[in-house]
């Protein structure tokens, strides 16, 4: 019977066949380095205002944050993240935001989770030389004084508002919101419970911050939710902070500021200062708010929900608004 013969592959074609492998592997290394060289990496610093305390916030509890953060690889830019907890040396200053204009980091993102204590002069004094070299900074704080050292730092200190000091303006805001925890007084609205989301309001004109094309009405429509948010706002006489989104209370129906947005804002000596961002509340970023199963600290009382652990799809927005802020808060270099 007769057989086909069998295809036999000489030295000289497997030599061939080798080198065009190369050739490929080689193009296909250079693509990918000239991507890599060609995507602009900017770094991000977020910060919590305490030390090491595990029953407290610190920074392992935003470590989802981080992580969306770093996963970011879009429009020519990449996330470089670094996150850590104060760290004091010896003059009691913490040894990174103190110097932080001299450091290699774009962004600032931070979390005042301390009750006064938290941010020194000299730490304040250092992240406003970080704008001044254009640095963005993100604060955020929480309830009543939580937070309350991020006052010292210039005019986007100014922007939260507190129990005993820098209250509100608008002397209706001054009241307590949430009920249910007695133990806190205001500012404290009630948004909802850990776990659950809110209904976010852009304020026209719609701020880029709050841009979502995936959504029908081309925004942000969902945060977080906490039941007892801070106050941030416009400080008195500034002419480059405005209201960019608000939530409504669940408790009293009250409608209260979510985030702030300071651009085009300048020193005394005219220097153009890197843009800004005042939440009311670290909770729209902690880990608990995004899934309550991974924890909080043991002060935390208020019953919890599995909203978001059940429906993950509920932190959609809230995903795409921390990407814009990333955005948003590069400086001038980096845009």
């Amino acid at each position: 019977m007769w057989e086909r013969p069998r295809a036999t592959l000489t030295a000289a074609a497997f030599v061939g066949i080798a080198a065009l492998l190369v050739r490929g592997v080689a193009v296909f290394a250079r693509e990918a380095l000239y991507r890599a060289a060609a995507m602009k990496t900017v770094r991000i610093l977020l910060q919590t205002t305490i030390p090491e305390t595990r029953d407290d916030w610190h920074i392992g509890r935003f470590s989802l944050l981080e992580r969306h953060l770093a996963s970011l690889h879009e429009k020519g830019v990449r996330f470089d993240v670094v996150s850590r907890n104060i760290e004091r040396g010896a003059d009691g200053a913490d040894e990174v935001l103190s110097k932080l204009a001299e450091s290699d980091f774009d962004e600032l993102w931070i979390f005042a989770v301390d009750v006064g204590d938290g941010l020194t002069r000299a730490d304040c004094a250092g992240i406003d030389a970080f704008r001044r070299r254009g640095g963005g900074v993100l604060t955020a704080r929480d309830h009543q004084d939580l937070g309350c050292s991020l006052l010292t730092l210039d005019g986007l200190g100014s922007g939260n508002f507190f129990h005993s000091k820098n209250p509100d303006p608008i002397a209706h805001n001054r009241r307590i919101d949430d009920t249910e925890t007695t133990t806190i007084s205001w500012p404290n609205f009630h948004s909802g419970s850990n776990g659950d989301t809110q209904s976010v309001t852009p304020v026209l004109p719609v701020h880029e911050l709050l841009s979502n094309p995936a959504r029908r009405g081309g925004v942000v429509e969902r945060f977080p939710a906490h039941p007892h948010e801070g106050a941030v706002g416009v400080p008195a006489g500034s002419g480059v902070a405005r209201v960019v989104a608000t939530g409504t209370s669940k408790r009293t129906g009250r409608a209260f500021n979510l985030a702030v947005a300071f651009d085009d804002e300048r020193d005394s000596e005219g220097r153009l200062l890197g843009r800004a961002v005042a939440e009311s509340s670290f909770h729209h970023f902690a880990d608990y708010n995004w899934d309550t199963r991974t924890g909080a600290p043991s002060f935390v009382t208020e019953p919890p929900t599995l909203a978001t652990a059940n429906d993950p799809s509920l932190l959609d927005d809230i995903k795409v608004y921390v990407a814009n802020v990333a955005r948003w808060l590069r400086p001038v270099s980096a845009r």
